[in-house]
């Protein structure tokens, strides 16, 4: 087993935080998710201007980051699984498929880390466990190629309740698969924050150690974002792993750096909101 640390360092600072700025929705086939990256070349590039640690990006526009030169770029998380759960009504056939040799493209394009879902639908146990095999197979390779293996627990609320990916809140049910990942192997947990964001240590205490970086979910305001991500650092968070929150902001580089200030130098939110705002540099 090679190790993962090499690639950990890039991915993490040496505090152990990270923000991962996720451009990788066009993936999935939904045409609301493409808002804000209809032109993901720049996209890729005001992000990369902005300096987050990482963006996450599916094999298919990986280049776009790694085709800039320079040494002092993001580090690359490769999107591994494409799914078809993200509509506003689920289809007659639901699946989570990896690409091919998964691993062995991650290395090529010199990625940090890939991410794969463990997705739980209400009534969907065939996507649960088509998921869990996904996971289980990429952690075979990962260990053979030392790349970390960040694994995506989403509880989903039922689709007539809320459609189009709406995830459920509920601390009792994001714990237990939160740990699922970690017992799949996670090196990297990235989880959706619970509806009450102050009992957010209970899913860090349940990781046993492997880090946990907090998904955006859906568009919020500018406030409810930096508040609820100074919450989130508070409770242990290790990071973030926002996307549509910062590519669809209309200024997604402010928005990029004022992030960085909270999960980097412990900023508030309301000089968070400051550097949004441009009332600081």
């Amino acid at each position: 087993m090679v190790s993962t640390k090499a690639r950990l360092n890039r991915m993490f600072s040496e505090q152990g935080k990270c923000f991962d700025v996720a451009i990788d929705h066009g993936f999935f086939n939904e045409c609301s998710f493409l808002s804000g990256i209809e032109n993901m070349k720049q996209a890729v590039e005001t992000i990369v201007k902005a300096g987050p640690d990482c963006v996450q990006l599916s094999a298919g526009q990986a280049m776009l980051l790694q085709d800039i030169p320079g040494k002092h770029k993001p580090g690359l998380v490769l999107r591994t699984d494409v799914a078809n759960i993200y509509g506003g009504s689920l289809p007659r056939f639901l699946f989570s498929e990896l690409i091919d040799r998964a691993i062995e493209q991650a290395v090529v394009l010199d990625a940090v880390a890939v991410c794969v879902n463990l997705l739980l639908l209400p009534n969907q146990p065939e996507l649960h466990h088509q998921c869990v095999r996904n996971i289980a197979q990429l952690k075979t390779e990962c260990e053979k190629y030392g790349m970390p293996l960040m694994v995506e627990p989403l509880v989903m609320q039922p689709n007539e309740v809320k459609g189009a990916y709406m995830v459920d809140g509920d601390l009792n049910k994001i714990m237990p698969l939160v740990r699922q990942a970690v017992e799949l192997g996670a090196d990297v947990i990235k989880a959706d924050p619970c509806d009450d964001v102050r009992e957010y240590h209970r899913v860090i205490e349940i990781t046993s150690g492997v880090p946990v970086l907090v998904r955006g979910g859906g568009r919020a305001s500018d406030e409810e974002i930096m508040y609820r991500t100074v919450e989130l650092m508070k409770q242990g968070a290790s990071g973030i792993v926002y996307g549509r929150n910062v590519i669809q902001h209309p200024n997604p580089a402010a928005m990029t750096s004022a992030l960085m200030a909270i999960v980097h130098e412990g900023a508030g939110a309301e000089q968070a909101l400051a550097i949004l705002k441009g009332d600081q540099a």
